[in-house]
C-alpha cells in the first residue's frame, strides 16, 4: 500500500513541483501524501514562473512550494519515488541503494517515457512537458487508488 510519494527532478522548481501538484489534486480523496525534491535543488526557490503559469492555466497550483534538496532520509521514508529521467534514477540509486525497488519513471506507464527539462526554454516547452506529466500522472492513478 502506497502512503507517500516523492517526485524527483534536478532543480525542484519546474517538473517535480508540477507533478507534485498534479498528483496531489488527483489523489486528494486518498490518504497518499505527495512531495517533491531535487537532485541539485535551487533550495528555497518557488515554482518557476512559466511552470506556475502553465499549471494555473490547467487549474493547478503549488503556491507555497520551496525547492529542497533530496536526501537519503526522504528516499527511505517514501513508499514510491518517481523520477523524470533514467539518469535521475541512477543518481537516486547511487545516493540510496535501498530505494532501488521503489524508484520508477513518472512516465513508467507511457512506455517508460522520460520527461524532458523545460528549464530556461520558452512557453511551448513547458506546455509540452505539462502534457506529458498530465498523461503520466493519469496513467499512475489505477495503481495508486485502491
Amino acid at each position: 500500500m502506497i502512503k507517500s510519494i516523492i517526485v524527483v527532478c534536478v532543480g525542484n522548481i519546474c517538473r517535480s513541483p508540477t507533478a507534485e501538484a498534479l498528483l496531489q489534486a488527483k489523489l486528494a480523496d486518498s490518504q497518499i501524501q505527495v512531495c517533491s525534491a531535487g537532485l541539485g535543488a535551487l533550495v528555497d526557490k518557488p515554482v518557476n514562473t512559466t511552470a506556475a503559469e502553465v499549471m494555473a492555466a490547467a487549474g493547478y497550483s503549488l503556491p507555497n512550494h520551496k525547492a529542497r534538496q533530496l536526501t537519503p532520509a526522504m528516499l527511505r521514508d517514501a513508499d514510491l519515488v518517481l523520477a523524470m529521467e533514467n539518469g535521475h534514477i541512477q543518481s537516486i540509486h547511487a545516493m540510496a541503494p535501498h530505494a532501488r525497488g521503489k524508484t520508477m519513471l513518472l512516465g513508467k506507464w507511457l512506455d517508460n517515457k522520460e520527461v524532458p527539462d523545460p528549464y530556461r526554454q520558452q512557453l511551448p516547452a513547458f506546455e509540452h512537458v505539462f502534457r506529458i506529466m498530465e498523461q503520466a500522472t493519469n496513467a499512475w492513478l489505477p495503481y495508486l487508488k485502491h
